[in-house]
């Protein structure tokens, strides 16, 4: 039983895989959150030009 107990202790296989997930589940809020910012940002550029191209052709 103990030496069940001491290879369960020792197998870090399982680990490695749950860091992976975590740096992946990372890198997407970060992607995510970038692009949040950036949709904002855009919106607010692309009603200017809409502005501006209406006021010239009319």
């Amino acid at each position: 039983m103990m030496r069940l107990i001491r290879r369960f202790l020792k197998n870090d296989s399982g680990a490695t895989a749950i860091e992976y997930g975590l740096i992946v589940a990372m890198i997407f809020l970060v992607i995510v959150g970038a692009i949040s910012l950036f949709a904002g940002k855009a919106t607010g550029t692309f009603d200017k030009v809409s502005t501006a191209v209406s006021a010239a052709t009319s």
